[in-house]
C-alpha cells in the first residue's frame, strides 16, 4: 500500500507539473486559421465549448485552449483508473502513464481547438465504464455519433469486435454497433472527393511523429503478436487495429484526417508496454542488452520531441524556411495584433480572408480605414515584422 501511495504521488506530481507548462505553452501560440473558423464561423460541439471556455474566461489564448488541457488532465486520470491492476507491478503502470502523457500526439492534442483529446476522452470513458461494469454503455455510444464524425471508426471496432461472439443470437453489440456506424455515415457522409492520390507514407510518417518512430514501430509489432499469437484480443486491441488498418486503407486513395485515427491507437500504449515488459522480464540480464538500447533511443527521441512540443521557437533560427516549421501556423499573429494596436490599426481590410479571421480574434476588425497584406505592394506606408531571436520572420504590408 505504501508503495502504490509512493508511485501515485509521483503520478499527481508529474500530472501538475505538466498542467502548469501547458498553459505556459498555450499562452505563447496564437489563435491558426481552422481554429478561428472554430471560434467565428462553424457550429459543432467543439465550437460551443471554445465558445463556452471564451464566454467565461474572456478572450485570450489560455481561454481558447483550456477546454482541451482540462479535457486533457481527465483524459490521463482516466488511463490511470484503467490501467490500475493491469501491470504486474505498480512501476510498470507509472511508466506507462508517464508515456501517455508525454506521447507528442497527446500534447498536442491538448494545446490545439481540435477533436483529438475530445475523442480520446470519451473513448477512454467508454472503456473505463466497460472495466468497472463489463458491460458496454449504449447511451454513451449513441452520444457520441452527435459529437464527433470519428466515433464511426469506433462504432466499427464494436463491430468487428462483436464478431467474436457470433454464436449468442442476442449480441445487441452487434446490431447496435452496425446501426450506429450506418447512421453517422448518413449524418456525416463519407468525403471521396478530389483527385485519388496516395499517402500511404505520409500517414505512416504522422503516425511516427505521434507516438514518436521507434515506439510506433513497437506498436505494429503489438499489433501483429496480439493478432496472430493469442487467442483473447481485447476491446483496446479491437479498436486501434481497426484505426490503423483504416487509415491506411483510405490513404492509399486520399489524404486522411489523422485527428479522426490517432486518439484510436494512442489508447493502445498500455498493452504494448505489458508485452514489452513480459519480453523483457523472461530474459537474464546478459540477454537483456537489445532491449536496453531500444529502451535508451525510444526514451531519448521521446523527449526530444516533448522539448520541442513545449520550447519550438529556437528552431527558426537554424531553418532556412520558416514556413517548414511544424507549428508556423500557430505563431505570429498575436504578436501581429499587439504592434498594430500600438499604432491604432484597429480596422483592416485585406485580400486575405484567413488573416482577417484570425486577427479579428485579438480584436483587429474588418473596416475601411487600413488595407494589410502578405505580399508587398508599391505604394504601401507601413512595414511590420514579427522576429523571434532577432530572425525576421512574419512581415505585413499596410496602408
Amino acid at each position: 500500500m505504501t508503495n502504490t501511495n509512493k508511485y501515485n504521488y509521483y503520478f499527481y506530481a508529474l500530472l501538475t507539473l505538466l498542467v502548469f507548462v501547458l498553459l505556459f505553452v498555450a499562452n505563447t501560440l496564437s489563435i491558426s486559421y481552422k481554429e478561428s473558423l472554430n471560434v467565428f464561423v462553424n457550429t459543432s460541439v467543439l465550437t460551443y465549448i471554445t465558445k463556452a471556455s471564451l464566454y467565461i474566461f474572456g478572450q485570450n489564448d489560455i481561454s481558447l485552449r483550456l477546454p482541451f488541457i482540462i479535457l486533457y488532465i481527465l483524459s490521463v486520470l482516466l488511463m490511470y483508473k484503467i490501467t490500475d491492476k493491469y501491470f504486474k507491478y505498480e512501476s510498470d503502470r507509472l511508466i506507462s502513464i508517464c508515456i501517455f502523457m508525454l506521447l507528442p500526439g497527446v500534447l498536442s492534442a491538448s494545446l490545439l481547438v481540435n477533436s483529438a483529446i475530445l475523442v480520446t476522452f470519451f473513448t477512454l470513458l467508454y472503456l473505463y465504464y466497460y472495466k468497472v461494469t463489463n458491460k458496454h454503455s449504449y447511451v454513451l455510444l449513441f452520444i457520441f455519433v452527435f459529437i464527433d464524425n470519428s466515433f464511426a471508426i469506433l462504432f466499427l471496432a464494436l463491430f468487428f469486435y462483436s464478431l467474436k461472439d457470433r454464436k449468442n443470437k442476442k449480441n445487441t453489440l452487434l446490431w447496435v454497433s452496425l446501426f450506429l456506424f450506418a447512421l453517422s455515415m448518413y449524418i456525416y457522409g463519407f468525403t471521396t472527393e478530389g483527385k485519388p492520390k496516395g499517402f500511404f507514407l505520409d500517414t505512416f510518417a504522422i503516425y511516427a511523429t505521434i507516438f514518436s518512430p521507434l515506439l510506433f514501430v513497437y506498436f505494429f509489432y503489438s499489433i501483429y503478436r496480439v493478432g496472430f499469437k493469442e487467442k483473447e484480443k481485447s476491446l483496446t486491441w479491437y479498436i486501434s487495429t481497426t484505426a490503423l488498418l483504416v487509415s491506411f486503407l483510405f490513404s492509399f486513395r486520399q489524404r486522411v484526417y489523422i485527428e479522426d485515427f490517432a486518439p484510436y491507437v494512442v489508447i493502445s500504449l498500455p498493452f504494448m508496454l505489458k508485452i514489452f515488459f513480459h519480453s523483457y522480464r523472461v530474459r537474464l540480464k546478459e540477454f537483456r542488452k537489445k532491449h536496453n538500447i531500444v529502451v535508451v533511443l525510444v526514451l531519448f527521441m521521446l523527449f526530444t520531441n516533448v522539448l520541442f512540443t513545449f520550447i519550438n521557437k529556437p528552431l527558426y533560427i537554424i531553418l532556412p524556411n520558416p514556413k517548414k516549421h511544424f507549428v508556423y501556423k500557430y505563431h505570429f499573429i498575436k504578436e501581429l495584433a499587439g504592434e498594430m494596436k500600438k499604432h491604432n490599426i484597429n480596422f483592416i481590410s485585406s485580400d486575405d480572408k484567413r488573416l482577417l479571421l484570425r486577427l479579428r480574434f485579438y480584436g483587429i476588425v474588418e473596416g475601411k480605414k487600413h488595407f494589410i497584406s502578405l505580399n508587398k505592394f508599391s505604394n504601401y506606408e507601413k512595414k511590420m515584422t514579427v522576429s523571434y531571436y532577432n530572425k525576421d520572420l512574419y512581415k505585413v504590408y499596410i496602408k
